[in-house]
């Protein structure tokens, strides 16, 4: 059977047992996904659209090009399919009886590496203690990380950003879920540590390490329809909002500022800026939407209306 074949009748039997279509054939309503298999590239796709038809697929691609190695691959499979949140907390309870694992505190990063997955994979496997967990999920290296030294997750997450950066000259986003008591917990965190890397696409670019607790009013208002959001958004009665997010140095200057805990001196040195600049920059943010952000209510209200925003464009 050439390899082609093979891969069709590995898709069939996965239709046939999960009653989804999966198919190397485009049709409506699929998301397509792309995986290797015998040292070719294919395109599949797969019945469903949204986030949770683009999460499934990413699963499937891990696991077909998984399919052919052996046992260690078949861990970081089974890893892949744990962390996706597939067979629930029970799937993980064998999984640790399977390989002997001590369970304890644990949380789960998702790392996006600029170029160079493949290197990135590597190097953090090296910087991971034998207890902790590296996996390519797509393009995108998911970790487990248990807790066992005063390090906390953002710590750990800016090490490994670093340690890229550093030794590889690669550039990351990183999203860092929150700890959690048990392994057998560890999908619900790298669900959070994956929203995290999303959201810091939305509010912050590339390349930066960001924690799922920095997002909990976005994921919040990001459940509100976009209806209800404008209606909000209308209520602030704030004309002056494209001129200061419509300039990506007024916003990039705004968002260090609440950084910073609306320091002067901190968000001068973060931006290479002078105070007499960024001066300007806060008084023209006044005189646009009245928000005194120097203040921490307006700076509150600034926050709640760059999310609205954000949420309204994306």
């Amino acid at each position: 059977m050439d390899v082609a074949a093979e891969v069709r009748t590995i898709l069939q039997e996965i239709s046939e047992k999960t009653d989804t279509t999966v198919s190397l054939e485009p049709f409506e309503g699929a998301t397509k996904f792309g995986f290797t298999f015998g040292g070719k590239s294919f395109s599949a796709y797969l019945e469903g659209e949204g986030e949770e038809a683009e999460k499934r697929a990413r699963l499937l691609a891990f696991f077909l090009a998984s399919a052919e190695h052996g046992e260690i691959a078949d861990r970081k499979a089974e890893l892949g399919h744990i962390l996706l949140g597939e067979g629930g907390s029970w799937r993980a309870f064998r999984y640790m009886n399977r390989y002997s694992m001590a369970d304890g505190p644990c949380f789960a990063l998702e790392i996006l590496p600029e170029k160079l997955p493949a290197e990135a994979l590597a190097l953090i496997e090296r910087c991971i203690s034998d207890r902790d967990f590296a996996v390519a999920i797509e393009e995108r290296i998911a970790v487990v990380r248990f807790c066992e030294d005063d390090q906390s997750p953002s710590e750990f997450g800016q090490f490994l950003s670093q340690s890229l950066y550093e030794e590889l000259g690669v550039r990351a986003s990183v999203g860092v879920g929150c700890e959690m008591h048990s392994f057998s917990e560890i999908s619900l965190s790298y669900a959070q540590a994956a929203m995290a890397v999303r959201m810091s696409g939305i509010f912050h670019g590339e390349g930066e390490v960001h924690s799922y607790r920095e997002y909990l009013l976005v994921r919040m208002l990001e459940d509100v329809p976009k209806s209800r959001l404008k209606e909000y958004m209308e209520q602030f009665r704030i004309e002056g909002t494209e001129e200061i997010f419509g300039d990506a140095d007024m916003a990039l200057t705004a968002e260090e500022f609440l950084e910073s805990s609306l320091n002067i001196s901190e968000t001068s040195r973060n931006l290479f800026m002078h105070r007499n600049t960024l001066t300007y920059r806060l008084d023209k943010i006044e005189r646009a939407t009245g928000l005194n952000i120097r203040k921490f209510s307006d700076a509150v209200t600034f926050r709640v209306i760059t999310i609205l925003y954000k949420l309204l464009k994306n």
